[in-house]
């Protein structure tokens, strides 16, 4: 994402427009310093980093609605979404993903995580099996692709996944699209797997379909 510095500045305004800034900031879920820094970048014709994460977000959840497997959430003006997923196993589980996207770093633009709660020991071992296989396929890959390596991590009840740079220069649209197709064949091949429709061999050839038809990869 776009880095941009925050500088404190003073500014005379009237009371009366404070108070309908504050009413509006409050009904957007913002602050009274990120509207009017919005107002004016839009008067200016200016995208701000958070604007555009917005944006981003905005469009993921455009792209997500058509879909019946994957259900999105997502508050305007927010930096993070939410989607979530029922699996097909017994009592139809659910996995919820989370989309954060950042202001600004070389090394990643966000992170990916995968929630998931089940009293199965059997589900849970199968989940993390299906984690490890995908960060492995995607060690062999991926890393030869994108900007800056890509992070890992697993909990108890959570994988998690850093979004690397765009291995190429792309717009808000573009961008929203890279990831909604990412999440959809992350989940279809983890569904499958669980389900015992895929292994480890397809799963693998899968992404590599994926990498090699990707405008985008992250």
């Amino acid at each position: 994402m776009i880095s941009l510095g925050k500088t404190l500045y003073s500014l005379m305004l009237n009371e009366d427009v404070v108070r309908e800034i504050d009413i509006l900031a409050h009904k957007s879920g913002t602050s009274r310093s990120n509207l009017i820094n919005q107002i004016l970048a839009e008067y200016v014709n200016y995208t701000t980093p958070e604007r555009r994460i917005s944006d981003v977000l905005s469009a993921i959840e455009q792209l997500m609605l058509p879909s019946r497997e994957i259900v999105p959430f997502f508050a305007p003006n927010s930096q993070s979404m939410s989607l979530k997923s029922s699996l097909e196993y017994k009592y139809r589980p659910t996995v919820k993903y989370e989309v954060e996207l950042y202001r600004g770093t070389e090394d990643a633009i966000g992170r990916l995580s995968v929630l998931f709660r089940t009293q199965s020991q059997t589900l849970i071992n199968a989940m993390t099996s299906f984690f490890r296989l995908w960060k492995q396929i995607e060690d062999a890959h991926l890393a030869t692709i994108t900007r800056a390596g890509t992070e890992y991590a697993l909990y108890d009840g959570k994988f998690v996944r850093s979004i690397s740079v765009p291995d190429r220069d792309c717009n808000t649209a573009e961008l929203a699209q890279a990831i909604s197709d990412y999440i959809k064949l992350f989940d279809k091949q983890m569904k499958d797997y669980l389900c015992g429709k895929a292994d480890a061999h397809s799963v693998e050839i899968a992404y590599y379909n994926y990498l090699n038809t990707a405008d985008i990869r992250i």
